[in-house]
């Protein structure tokens, strides 16, 4: 049996308790050695067989997943996050499937999850936006047509975008040609939930600026939308009589 298991988003106590089993218990682990927290792999048994998939090709981690099969073992393929989101599983599952061997999939605690805690921010609100979308730059990996970023972002929701952290200047230009406003409020989150974490928070217009100069270029996350901005202005937007309340609470009236 292959278990595809989401490692959560960086911290190694953010795995579930699922997949915690399912990597104490597994006779193989494959693991995306570039991007999931090593302490995870502490909790393998001694004999466990351990490949980094890092510097594999999807051939050799199939076949790794293919003998482990045969000789009746339990494999453990861990991603990060959640594997379901930019996890590139769906090929490997494709390939399971087609050569006959049981798998199942344990999710995780996605990034964009990771990213919110850091910033201690409901993505949805209220009169505000009921909507997330998830979405990436243009890249090596062509987007389908309609979902550029262009078109996404002048939906106006709220924003995680992956993978783009080293395009921050074509980012920037897209959302203005969107229709976002230059002071629409933006981050930048660093590696969350690890211990090297770092919350940059600018605006839309600040974009590019705000990464170059913190030297980020892969590794985080941006997140883009109104729902960032502060406590009494978020308020104000989509309660009136509760800003009110706020302004008089805080100015001890």
């Amino acid at each position: 049996m292959v278990h595809f298991v989401g490692a959560g988003s960086g911290a190694a106590d953010l795995i579930t308790l699922r997949g915690d089993r399912l990597l104490r218990a597994a006779d193989v682990v494959i693991w995306a050695g570039s991007l999931v927290n090593p302490e995870l792999l502490e909790v393998c048994r001694p004999d466990c067989e351990i490949h980094d998939s890092a510097i594999m090709t999807l051939e050799e981690v199939i076949a790794v997943m293919e003998r482990a099969h045969v000789s009746g073992r339990e494999v453990v393929r861990l991603h990060t996050g959640d594997p379901s989101v930019y996890g590139a599983i769906q090929e490997q599952m494709d390939a399971l499937e087609a050569r006959g061997i049981p798998f199942d999939v344990t999710p995780g605690v996605s990034s964009f999850c990771g990213a919110a805690a850091a910033l201690k921010q409901e993505l949805t609100l209220p009169g505000v936006s009921q909507t997330v979308m998830l979405t990436r730059l243009e890249g090596r990996t062509p987007m389908p047509a309609g979902e550029d970023m262009r078109t996404l972002a002048a939906h106006g929701s709220t924003m995680v975008i992956f993978l783009s952290a080293g395009m921050l200047e074509r980012l920037q230009e897209e959302l203005l040609s969107a229709g976002r406003q230059a002071d629409e409020p933006a981050a930048i989150v660093y590696k969350a939930t690890w211990p090297d974490e770092q919350v940059l928070r600018c605006s839309v217009g600040t974009l590019a600026a705000t990464g170059a100069a913190h030297g980020i270029r892969a590794t985080a996350l941006v997140v883009v939308g109104r729902v960032l901005e502060g406590a009494y202005e978020r308020s104000r937007l989509y309660d009136p009589g509760f800003a009110t309340g706020f302004r008089k609470a805080h100015d001890g009236a």
